[in-house]
């Protein structure tokens, strides 16, 4: 009838999209193979809210993050790379500052509880250790956590053992609360503390000598007495129960001293008045040492159970005066790179602690999961003469103005403080431990 239908005219008529549609289809085919042979597609993953909560963090105490080529490839790089030297670097501003402080952790003993004793100066806390070579992460209190889950960490020694101890439950209880489940001895010398969240059992037993010593009291000989062939059993009996043993000694070795082996007098150090050889203290530490990693070893490694050993080596104290007058350890700041040398007593006692690790290693490798490792923190320490508590190991100590006598701790550490770097490394360590394990597996 002279009017068309357009259904009926396409129909008939090819339109330009039908002509194209053939080029474009192998147009598009090259690239869709080429795109499917160097980017393939990823396989359907299961939900992470259906795999065990153990299993979503970073690192687990039992299970790798991934079993993929590519993942197992990297950790097996980390195990086969020469571990990063923490001992070189310098103290580089942190505006970040510590996990915690003097309020919010219930943990830390008073004479190391600067700020809330009155410390002004609150510039130490803005400090982070940088090593030369390698990157020193922040110290992550649920990495530590899972890592340690289901074992045992024994901090024993003197002072700094405990000094180290209070500073990682500090850090740690940001994450999770320690509940303390045991304590004995005069100043809570041996206490206990269980993470529930985690079942971790952390703990400390005073041991200044790490072997058997009688320590000088008011009623007994003015001088400290070693029996360097047995190792102190208030720690060595619990060995069966510890999974990690943290040692940390040195500044009671410093101290008049009788040494005892095979039941004989050995010698002494500064006993004016007793008719013994002097000899020092340097060997008497190699041989406490001694005594005491090899017990770990023998000990550990007969029953097949293994365990981790970590010596941190010898912090340095910085008096710059009398202990107990005003300006003992002044400080208020780091030294810079190459402004104060490891030299003296301070470089030997270091040395001898590194040499005793390296020889407790190999006979370590004749068992296996037993593992020995140097907490290497001489230098770094030496370089934070502003993180002592020095006046306010006491509260307030100038709130009358300044007086004549003042006592001073220059020895150990504020918390938080340069100490805490310690656990930072101990995590790394702990966390290269891992990753070998599983690499091995």
């Amino acid at each position: 009838m002279g009017v068309s239908s357009s259904f009926k005219d396409q129909s008939h008529t090819p339109s330009l999209t039908r002509k194209l549609w053939p080029y474009t289809i192998y147009a598009l085919l090259p690239i869709a193979i080429f795109r499917l042979f160097f980017y393939p597609l990823p396989l359907p993953q299961p939900s992470t809210d259906q795999l065990p909560r153990s299993n979503r963090l970073i690192l687990s105490a039992s299970v790798p993050p991934s079993l993929s080529s590519s993942s197992f490839s990297q950790e097996e790089k980390i195990v086969n790379e020469a571990p990063c030297d923490y001992t070189n670097g310098k103290w580089v501003r942190d505006k970040l500052g510590p996990l915690y402080n003097g309020t919010t952790c219930g943990t830390i003993k008073e004479g190391q509880n600067c700020i809330t004793h009155g410390r002004a100066d609150w510039g130490y806390l803005y400090w982070r250790w940088k090593p030369r070579q390698c990157k020193l992460p922040r110290f992550d209190p649920n990495t530590f956590l899972q890592l340690l889950r289901n074992k045992h960490l024994a901090f024993v020694g003197d002072s700094m053992a405990r000094n180290q101890l209070e500073s990682l439950l500090c850090m740690l209880a940001t994450a999770s609360t320690p509940n303390l489940v045991y304590r004995d001895g005069e100043d809570n010398k041996f206490r206990r503390w269980h993470f529930a969240s985690h079942n971790i059992t952390v703990s400390v037993y005073w041991s200044p000598f790490l072997v058997r010593g009688v320590e000088k009291s008011k009623i007994g000989p003015d001088h400290n007495e070693l029996y360097l062939d047995y190792v102190d059993e208030k720690w060595g009996n619990d060995l069966e129960h510890i999974d990690m043993v943290v040692l940390s000694i040195g500044h009671w070795f410093l101290h008049p001293a009788v040494y005892y082996e095979d039941d004989e007098v050995l010698g002494c150090h500064y006993c004016p008045g007793l008719n013994h050889t002097e000899i020092g203290f340097y060997g008497v530490l190699r041989k406490a040492l001694k005594t005491a990693l090899k017990t770990i070893i023998e000990r550990k490694g007969a029953n097949g159970k293994g365990t981790d050993a970590v010596l941190t080596t010898f912090s340095p104290s910085h008096f710059e005066g009398d202990w107990d007058k005003a300006g003992a350890c002044p400080k208020t700041q780091p030294y810079k790179e190459g402004e104060k040398v490891l030299e003296g007593m301070d470089a030997d006692m270091r040395s001898i602690e590194v040499e005793e690790v390296e020889a407790a290693k190999g006979i370590a490798k004749q068992f296996q999961g037993l593992r020995v490792e140097v907490l290497d923190v001489t230098k770094l320490s030496l370089m934070r003469p502003d993180g002592h508590p020095g006046p306010y190991m006491y509260p307030f100590p100038f709130a009358n103005g300044v007086q004549e006598r003042v006592q001073n701790d220059c020895v150990h550490w504020c918390l938080p403080g340069p100490v805490d770097t310690w656990n930072q490394i101990l995590l790394e360590i702990i966390r290269r431990w891992q990753i070998q394990s599983w690499v091995e597996e």
